[in-house]
Parts: C-alpha cells; structure tokens; sequence
C-alpha cells in the first residue's frame, strides 16, 4: 500500500467535486470529441492522420498547463477533457477507418490497456480515487485513465449503434439504461463508490458519442440532420456556459484531501 503523499509534495485537489455539474459537462464535453472529430476530419477535409497529430499536439500543451497548475481551474480542466476526448476518439477511429481493425478488436485492446493503467495505478499510489488527486503522478495517471476510458466509449459506441445495426436513438437509450443501473447499484445497492464513478465514467463515452451522431448525422443515415458544425457549435455553447458559472460560483471546487486506500 502505498503511503500518503508528504505535505509538501502535494497540491490543492486537481480535479473537480463530483456534482451534477460534473456529468453534465462530461457528457457535453464527449459528444464534441465525438463531432469535433468528424468536423475536422470532413467537414475541413483534413486527413484522418493530419488531424490526430494537430489535435494530440493541441492536447499536449494543453496537459502541459493542466498539470503544472497547482489547483483546479474549471475552463483548463474542462479544455484539457474536450481535446482529451477529441484525441481518444481520433485513437480508435484511426486503427479502425486507417488501419481496418475490428471494433470488437479496439473494443478489447482499450479495456486491456485500461485495466493496465488501473492496475498501475492503484498498485503505485493504493488508490483510484478521483479526491485524491494531490500529487502530480496521481495526476497523469488519472489522464492516462481518462483518455483510454475515451478511446473505449468510441469503440463500444461505434460497435453497438453501428456494427450490431441498433441505430443512434436505440444506443443513446441503452447506455443511458446502463448509467441507470450503475446509479442504482451505487445508491442503491452501496457498491463500491470508487468501481460505480469509473464505470459511470466509461459509459458517459459512448452515450456522448451516439448522441453526437443522433444529432449530427444526416436523416438518412438514421440520425437527426443538424450535421457537425451546428452540434459542435451548440454543445460548445453549453459547455461554456456551465464553466463559466462554475468559474464564478465555486459548486465544484474541493480543498486537498488525503490519499485513501
């Protein structure tokens, strides 16, 4: 087990209160990764491997200030979580449109390498909790969770609202079922608050994903014709507007917490 980060090794809590707020913005935020990646690959023309190299730079700066910052900044955290899902994205759709891999092989390979970094993770630090983002290792960890957790929910969405032909409307429905559940074996059932927050985080992916291409996609592909731009345009608005007022009020701000087993 390993033991609590040394005071003067820590920082004030990188991430934010678990609120409404939250879930609200996350699934915002997934469903421009997943019509921000379409826009920039066909709306803009840009190659499918031009765009995952400006994007992944974009990313990587903004991580670079993300994790030198010594406290949770909602407009940083949430930019660093849109162009985190953008990427995940642009990481299954290249092995998938680039390469030909199966959605079934990315649906596997993503949940290995993310139960790796689980692993890692809590075999390094005793610990998978997001209150317990106090250290700078905790916190790449926890984005190197997060963007496999991305790459995942693009797979599984693509593969269940696509590849098993349930339609867009159909997968929205069954994920947000699935998140249900998860709530309900959490306040229900008392599982395991850390085990419900990860999948809840995992299925929030996918379910962002078919509402992107729900709204996004043309009628006759099943999908409700409001086309990339004006759903990112939109969702973007949203996003907006939400950090701006937690920028302002403060619901989502936490102090540093120390590490738990």
């Amino acid at each position: 087990m390993a033991p609590a980060p040394k005071l003067s090794s820590t920082l004030l809590n990188k991430v934010p209160q678990v609120t409404i707020w939250f879930w609200v913005v996350k699934i915002l935020a997934t469903t421009v990764g997943e019509t921000g990646a379409d826009l920039l690959t066909t709306n803009l023309k840009l190659e499918l491997t031009v765009t995952s190299w400006i994007m992944t730079a974009v990313f990587i700066v903004a991580l670079i200030i993300q994790v030198r910052a010594t406290n949770y900044r909602p407009p940083l955290y949430w930019i660093t979580v849109v162009l985190i899902s953008v990427v995940g994205t642009l990481i299954s759709d290249n092995l998938v449109d680039g390469m030909g891999v199966s959605l079934v092989t990315t649906s596997i390979a993503f949940a290995i390498i993310l139960t790796l970094v689980f692993s890692a993770w809590y075999r390094s630090e005793g610990t998978l909790s997001i209150h317990s983002i106090v250290t700078r290792k905790r916190e790449l960890y926890y984005w190197g969770a997060i963007l496999f957790t991305f790459a995942l929910g693009t797979s599984v969405g693509d593969l269940l609202a696509e590849r098993l032909n349930l339609g867009y409307g159909t997968a929205v429905v069954v994920f947000l079922a699935m998140i249900a559940a998860v709530a309900a074996f959490y306040y229900v059932l008392k599982i395991n608050e850390i085990l419900c927050f990860w999948a809840a985080y995992v299925l929030t992916r996918p379910l962002g994903a078919s509402t992107g291409d729900l709204l996004a996609k043309p009628h006759l592909a099943g999908g409700w014709g409001w086309g990339t731009v004006n759903t990112s345009l939109v969702f973007l608005a949203v996003i907006s507007a939400v950090v701006v007022y937690l920028t302002v009020s403060k619901a989502d701000h936490v102090t540093a917490e120390p590490a738990r087993s």
